[in-house]
This record gives structure tokens, C-alpha cells and sequence, in this order.
């Protein structure tokens, strides 16, 4: 072999190597590339699953049975808010006092444990300004109302509210509250004498019906039933959804209009919890809180008539009540609350003219 042939060998052969070594580094680069992709392509995976796993669930609360204006209300909301977060977050509704009586529940949302509660007059309780919905025959109707909350409620009482770590972003209805008993019909406040009365755990419910001659006792609403079923409480005083709904006709015979007080009811959430949610959930919640009321608004003043005829259908004997009677009696009630709580004369006055 000449020296030519063995340096074309080479040649050849380090071509050969050349485009091995070339061919070597193209797979591995293109299988490089392949795992490159598969591991971005498991990132966005990865980062999309669990945004879909951690949806937020917001745990709204109240203490209404099925068929109440409460349950009926949260569901509504529910379902609105539901559509329009579109999958960011998932309003959930627990009633019959799942998360707790209304006192319990405040409490979980200063926590931060619960997220949203539907709580009415235990308001008064936590706030002193919410008394003036705890006087007796202040608003006159839902009109009236509305002129209150725009008024006076938004701009004087909500912030309170928000001061003890609570925020209010919708208004809806309890509504007017009447009296049912075992003991005879109740047409003036006389009546009341000596009556072992449930009441909510709202201290001007109690003035009220000390005033009236009653002995009334807050307790829980889930307590109630069994509490008049066995005699523990002569009677109580609620709006016909909730007596209808809670089945009280079953252990009282008698319902007397009273319709002493009409009830908001306020759509709270904890400020710790709400804080940290982001905006837009936020943002939607209110607007559809807000924008629910006008549906609560229909539905109570549907169920008013429905209710009074169904409860008289069940047994329960219904009366009319001196309402002159009992407005004279609840004098006491309004001077105590003015001496109590700064401010609420004032307030009363405007409410008052409001309603004119």
C-alpha cells in the first residue's frame, strides 16, 4: 500500500468519524430537545391541575330549615354568584344551623374558619347601631326600608360593623316577626304576663318583651322545637316563613299578627377571610348580593300569604292584636336604647321621617 492509499484511508475514515460523531450529536440533541419539551409541556400540566383542584370553596351559612326565606335566598345567591365566578370560586350554602347558631357563626368569620354568614337580629348584639331594627314598629315596610338602608344604614351602620371586623354587602329579609304560644290567643301586651317566651340572642329583643310583660329567654333557633315541644318555652316570636318552615305549627296553637318588628337580614363576611380573596371574586360577590335582594324582596311578599293560609290549614288559631297597645307599651324600649347606645335618638328621628 502506498503512502497515498494510506492517507486516503485516514481520510475516509476520519470523514466517516466526522459524520458519526455529527449524527451522534444531532439525536442527541434532538432527544435533548424531545425531554426538554416534555418536561415544559409537564410544568404547564402541573400548574393547571392544581389551579382546577384548589378551586375555592366560599362556605356561606345561615339558620333557616328548607323552604325558609333564608335557605330559598342563599340558594338564589349561590346560584347567581356560582355563574358568574365562572370556576374562580364556588359559593356553597349550609342551612339548618350546619356551621352553627348565629352567634357561633360571627364568631367563625372574625376566625377566618367560614366565609360568609346570613345573620339578622344577633347583629344587635355585636354592633349597638343594628338596635334600630330591634324597635318596635319602626319600619313601616319594605319602601320604608329601603330609604333606611340608603340612608342610614350604609353610611353610618355598615361602618360600625367593619370596625368589629365584620363587613355587610348585602341587605336581605327575616321580615315582620309575629307571636305564636300554647297558651291563648295574644291581642294586647297584657296577654303577654308571665308567658315563658323564646326569643333571639339579641338584648332589645329581650327589653322589648320585658316591657310587654313576658319572660323572655334567648336561645338558639335550632334549640326551639324541642323547647316547645316539651314546655321548657310557652311560645315565641318569628315571621311566618321561618315558623312554617321549622314546623312550630306542629307544637303551637296559637299565632297572634303582631308583626312588632321587621327584620333584615345582613350578608356578612369576616374582613380577615374577605381581605384575601382576589378582587374580581370580591367585586362579584357584592354586585350579586346586593342585586339578590330584589329576588328575596318577591319571594317574602309572595310567601306572606301563602304561609298565614297554610299555617291556618295545619290547626293554628290566628288573631289580630291591639297594635295601638303595643306601641304604647314600647315607649320604654325606645328611651332605653336612646340612653344606651350614642347616636340612636338621631337616628330614630330620621327613621321616622323616612317613613313619612
Amino acid at each position: 500500500m502506498t503512502p497515498n492509499d494510506k492517507n486516503a484511508r485516514l481520510e475516509d475514515h476520519g470523514e466517516h468519524s466526522a459524520g458519526a460523531d455529527s449524527s451522534t450529536r444531532s439525536s442527541q440533541r434532538r432527544t435533548l430537545l424531545q425531554a426538554a419539551l416534555a418536561v415544559g409541556a409537564a410544568g404547564i400540566a402541573g400548574r393547571a391541575l392544581p389551579a382546577r383542584a384548589q378551586e375555592i370553596e366560599l362556605k356561606l351559612g345561615h339558620v333557616g330549615e328548607p323552604g325558609s326565606l333564608f335557605q330559598m335566598s342563599a340558594d338564589e345567591f349561590a346560584r347567581r354568584a356560582n355563574e358568574k365566578l365562572a370556576g374562580k370560586a364556588k359559593v356553597v350554602a349550609y342551612g339548618s344551623s350546619q356551621l352553627g347558631g348565629d352567634k357561633e357563626m360571627l364568631q367563625k368569620l372574625k376566625l377566618g374558619t367560614i366565609d360568609m354568614a346570613v345573620p339578622s337580629t344577633v347583629m344587635s348584639s355585636e354592633v349597638d347601631l343594628f338596635g334600630i331594627f330591634e324597635m318596635p314598629y319602626l319600619v313601616k315596610d319594605r319602601a320604608h326600608m329601603g330609604r333606611i338602608e340608603k340612608e342610614i344604614f350604609w353610611p353610618q351602620i355598615e361602618p360600625a360593623a367593619e370596625k368589629k371586623g365584620l363587613k355587610i354587602i348585602g341587605v336581605w329579609e327575616n321580615g315582620y316577626r309575629h307571636i305564636t304560644n300554647n297558651r291563648g290567643p295574644i291581642k294586647s301586651p297584657q296577654d303577654l304576663q308571665g308567658i315563658k317566651l323564646r326569643v333571639p340572642e339579641g338584648k332589645w329583643r329581650v327589653a322589648m318583651f320585658k316591657a310587654y310583660g313576658a319572660n323572655p329567654s334567648p336561645m338558639k333557633f335550632s334549640e326551639l322545637f324541642t323547647a316547645l315541644q316539651t314546655g321548657v318555652m310557652d311560645g315565641q316570636e318569628n315571621p311566618l316563613t321561618q315558623i312554617y318552615s321549622a314546623k312550630l305549627q306542629e307544637v303551637q296553637k296559637f299565632l297572634s299578627m303582631s308583626g312588632h318588628v321587621y327584620t333584615p337580614a345582613y350578608v356578612t363576611v369576616g374582613i380577615r377571610k374577605w381581605n384575601t380573596l382576589p378582587e374580581d371574586v370580591r367585586r362579584t360577590l357584592e354586585e350579586t348580593a346586593k342585586a339578590t335582594q330584589a329576588y328575596v324582596y318577591e319571594v317574602a311578599q309572595k310567601q306572606e300569604g301563602e304561609l298565614l293560609g297554610k299555617l291556618k290549614q295545619a290547626g293554628m288559631q290566628v288573631n289580630e292584636v291591639d297594635k295601638k297597645a303595643f306601641i304604647a307599651a314600647s315607649k320604654p324600649v325606645y328611651t332605653e336604647f336612646g340612653e344606651a347606645v350614642k347616636g340612636a335618638d338621631a337616628m330614630i328621628e330620621k327613621a321616622i321621617a323616612l317613613g313619612t
